[in-house]
Formats: structure tokens, sequence, C-alpha cells
């Protein structure tokens, strides 16, 4: 048994590594610098905690949320790293400055707006380092769903130790890959792109009729944990509301309610096997509940990568899972505008253009999705609604023809 599976079975209790794993930890235990576009649920973190348990030295994980970054510190922790984070809401960043100088942890999480402080770079200059991380890359990139420019101020603090640099992202079109690699430094041979498909969920796309008798039949028929995004406070609180008669735990989580009752909420949620959370976007970055069996978005993502991404915290179980999006023609008229009212124009609307596609095929939904990836799947899939409901219009189209033939 090599090392890295004996070290795989014996700290995280696997057997063997998922696609691609194995290639990426490999070039960053080599020392080189590496991009890994990878799949929701497909194993991100597993990339750099196992390498910072073998290198010598702390592992410095870039992460943009601090509730990502505490969820990702107690996962680690779980599996025996020892794990910090830095962060303005720690009350312990003196002992936890401590525990860094003296090399008593495995992996330090971090804000880009801290990483990017020369301070920090200070605190860092006499310090091993194992490898940096930086998690959801493409928010370095102008043509990414989700820009952010502290990401963009990173490179002088990663340039300034001979460290191993590990881009992760699961929501990178071409563009947004080469941007990321480019910034970064990545050289071609470093840039590993796993598969983007999710075989297990079922994708569905249906015109907004009556909205709470929709989502009482998701619920009906779907009595595991589930997600409804809305996409205002108000549309939130409101749904939330008409669901709490069906018998399920329905639970609202937006940034207008006080910081307490969202973390009761998500960890309520966490905690449960059949109940339904109620949210805008602020609920999504690091949800990692495996058993989430269904995600309804009550209007469309502004970019298919955002689609993706939220639609990919369903089924990382390998259960089967659903993701129904509910539409309307007022949120094709305004998407455009909402799109591009964020800037970069000619980018945000070539995202809205690709959504609206996805949303209009009358082909295959996970062929759509994945060719927007730079995939190159089949022409049906056969686990979403469009292929489902093929064999039924092509068995209405024969009999129509044998019908005019008699």
């Amino acid at each position: 048994m090599d090392e890295l599976t004996a070290a795989l079975r014996e700290h995280f209790g696997h057997d063997d590594f998922r696609p691609t794993q194995r290639a990426i930890i490999t070039r960053i235990m080599a020392g080189g610098h590496t991009l890994a576009v990878m799949p929701t649920g497909g194993g991100k973190s597993l990339t750099y905690q196992l390498p910072a348990l073998l290198l010598p030295g702390t592992g410095v994980i870039i992460s943009p949320l601090i509730a990502l970054m505490q969820d990702q510190m107690r996962a680690a922790k779980a599996h025996g790293l020892r794990a910090a984070t830095l962060t303005s809401a720690d009350d312990d960043q003196g002992r936890t400055i401590d525990l860094l100088k003296r090399g008593a942890l495995d992996l330090l999480y971090v804000a880009p707006e801290r990483a990017a402080r020369e301070d920090f770079a200070a605190l860092l200059a006499g310090i091993p380092i194992a490898l940096f991380a930086v998690d959801e890359a493409h928010c370095v990139s102008e043509w990414g769903h989700d820009f952010r420019p502290d990401y963009r101020t990173l490179l002088p603090l990663l340039d300034a130790h001979p460290a191993p640099r590990l881009c992760l992202t699961a929501t990178a079109d071409a563009h947004t890959t080469a941007d990321i690699a480019e910034h970064f430094a990545i050289p071609p041979e470093g840039r590993i792109i796993g598969g983007y498909d999710r075989p297990n969920i079922h994708y569905a796309v249906l015109r907004r009729g009556d909205t709470l008798v929709q989502l009482r039949k998701v619920l009906a028929e779907n009595p595991g944990p589930g997600i409804i995004y809305a996409r205002t406070r108000a549309e939130v609180e409101k749904t939330a509301d008409a669901l709490s008669g069906t018998g399920r735990r329905v639970l609202p989580y937006h940034a207008g309610m006080r910081a307490e009752q969202r973390r009761a909420h998500q960890q309520r949620f966490f905690d449960s096997t059949s109940a339904v959370m109620v949210a805008t976007i602020a609920f999504g970055m690091g949800v990692d509940k495996p058993d989430v069996r269904f995600i309804v978005h009550l209007s469309p993502p502004l970019s298919v990568e955002a689609y993706y991404q939220e639609t990919g915290r369903a089924g990382r179980d390998g259960a089967p899972a659903l993701a129904l999006l509910l539409w309307s023609a007022k949120d094709l008229k305004g998407g455009l505008h909402r799109a591009i009212a964020g800037g970069n124009e000619r980018g945000q609307e070539a995202r809205w253009r690709a959504m609206e596609h996805l949303i209009r095929t009358w082909g295959c939904r996970r062929a759509v999705l994945l060719r927007h990836f730079g995939g190159d799947p089949p022409r049906t899939c056969g686990n979403c609604d469009r292929c489902a409901r093929w064999p039924v219009r092509m068995a209405q189209a024969v009999g129509r023809i044998l019908t005019r033939a008699r």
C-alpha cells in the first residue's frame, strides 16, 4: 500500500480516492502549483487536508466566508487535524497565533482580506508553510459569477513562499479557468479538470403556477431534507410561513435575521432528516449536508455557474436528488437587467443568456449544463425532465402518424 492510500485510510477512513483526488494530491506533494476544478461534493477539502498532514509546516487555507471556514475547521478536526481559524469573529486570536508560531497547526483558515494584509505577511515570514489553498478560486476572475477584488491581492503573499499553491473551484467555465490559471501562475500541466456531471441529480424546470401547490407537491414526494431558494428576504418569510402547515419543520434563513437565529436554524437543519430550509443565497457556500434530497429555486439564478453551485448541494451522498427550477415570463424579462446591474455588462449578459438557454431548451438539461462547462456529453441523460418526457412525446408522435395512416 502506498503512502497516500495508507494515510487516507488511517486519517479519513476511506479505502480509495475519488476521481482526480490522487492526481491533485500527488502534484501538491511534489511541490507543483495546481488548479483543481472538481464537481460539488467531489471531495475538494481532502486535496489539501491530506498533504497538510504529510508535508512539514502549516497549510494556509484562504476561504471567503467565516461560516464556511468554521465548518471546514470542524470537519478537519474531526479527522484529527490540528486546525484553527484566524478571523475577526475569533476571541482567541492570540492563542491561534501562538500555536502557529510553535508549529502546532496543520491548517490555518483565513479570509482573503486578512491574507492580503502586510501584518499577516509579516506573521508568516518566519513560519514553514506546507501549502497554500485558495478555495472558491473563481472569485479571482472578473469572468466569474462571484468576483471578489480581494482575491486579486493574494499573489504577493503566495509568491513570498516556496510552498505549492492549490486553487480550488467547482464552478469555472473556460474563460474563468484560464483567468484563474493566469493570475496564480498555474502551468498547463497543473490544470486538473474533473467532470462536472452529478448523475444522481434529476434536473427539472417548470413554469411557475400556483407556487404553494407546486412546493407542497415537492415536499410530499420528497420526504428528506431540502432547500428552497428565494430571491428576497420577504419571499423567504412568506414561503416559510405558507409551508409551516405541511407537517415538516420549515426554517427561514436570510441575512436580515440575527446571527444567533441563523446559526440555530442552520444547526436544526443539519441535525434533521426531514427539515426544509427556505433561504436566500446567504445560506449556501460551505453547506455540506450529504442527505439533501431536493433543491428548489423559486426564480432563476443569474448564471449557470450559480445554478450549478446551488443545485450541487443536493445528493452529495450519491442517492437520488431533485433540482427543480421555477420560472415565469417576468423572470426572463427582468433577469438580464438584474444580471448586468452588477457590472461587467458583456460578461454578465452572456451568463444570463446561457441561463436562459438552460430554461428554454427542448433538449437534455444535463447536456446543456455540461456543455456550458466545456464537456462533450451524450445528447440525452435519462435523468432530467426533458429526457423523461422524450419517450412520451415520441410515443404520442408515432400514435399521431399511425392514426393519420389509417
